[in-house]
């Protein structure tokens, strides 16, 4: 076994009890201008006819990138369960769709234009690997497109949201907790460039957009809930975490029943060389 064997194992079964969390979580969610965080990252890769979706879940950027007609598409991702909803939609009836780790892409050198991937490379261990990997399985000039979390935006409800988290897991005993995921370089420009530099990739760009999840309080729970940390707790602790936050935000809801609630996304972006 390898050492990441635990980090894995607990992302398929929590992916097997919530297989699209990701895509309910933050799908809606939208940028200033509109657009969300999928559809950004959509943008990135236009023009690219031959696409990978690295830690595809459900299929809900996969199908976003089908609506450009032509498009030759593949997912991988390490949840049976995930995967068989991307299956079940019609738009990606002619997708190749593994399941399988980044770190062991089942694809031939050179499949892909662009390689995308949304809330996913963050999670990853063995991260250098999973860079040579991509490298080798994109064409040269091919690019790498990714959405990784950023945070909280200050005095909104996400921020208080994980107060009220660290709170609790600090009170959780240590087998009810998420054991360490990913490599932390993924969430830096600077930490990107360490990875990705000695696999071939040209300097990253790099973009930080808020994205605005407010809505009625049992929205925005239901999303800033989505967390993994969440995953291993007991009932009774997640229903006083909702209790707490449903209380901890009572002071910022308009008169029209919204709670304010945004975080950020960084958009990385990097081209073969």
């Amino acid at each position: 076994m390898t050492t990441t064997a635990p980090q894995e194992a607990f992302l398929q079964a929590f992916h097997a009890e919530y297989p699209a969390v990701t895509a309910e979580a933050f799908g809606r969610g939208h940028a200033p201008d509109g657009r969300s965080s999928y559809a950004i990252l959509c943008d990135r890769v236009v023009g690219s006819m031959r696409v990978l979706d690295l830690g595809c879940g459900d299929g809900l950027l996969l199908e976003l990138l089908a609506r450009s007609p032509g498009r030759q598409l593949a997912g991988v991702d390490l949840s049976s369960h995930s995967l068989a909803l991307a299956r079940r939609r019609p738009a990606l009836a002619e997708a190749k769709l593994e399941e399988g780790r980044a770190q062991e892409l089942p694809f031939a050198d050179d499949s892909f234009d662009a390689c995308v991937s949304h809330m996913a490379l963050m999670l990853m261990s063995e991260i250098e690997q999973v860079a040579a990997e991509v490298a080798r399985v994109l064409s040269p000039g091919g690019v790498l497109a990714c959405v990784v979390g950023g945070g909280a935006v200050g005095g909104e409800a996400y921020e208080r949201f994980l107060t009220l988290l660290r709170r609790t897991i600090e009170e959780t005993p240590a087998e009810r907790r998420i054991p360490a995921l990913g490599d932390r370089r993924t969430r830096s420009r600077e930490g990107l460039d360490e990875v990705l530099g000695p696999a071939g990739f040209a300097a990253v760009g790099w973009e930080t957009i808020p994205i605005d999840l407010s809505g009625p309080v049992k929205q925005v729970w239901a999303a800033v809930s989505s967390l993994y940390d969440l995953g291993p707790l007991d009932r009774a602790t997640v229903q006083r975490l909702r209790q707490a936050f449903f209380v901890e935000v009572r002071d910022m809801t308009t008169s029209d029943g919204v709670v304010p609630c945004a975080f950020k996304i960084h958009l990385a972006t990097a081209r073969l060389r």
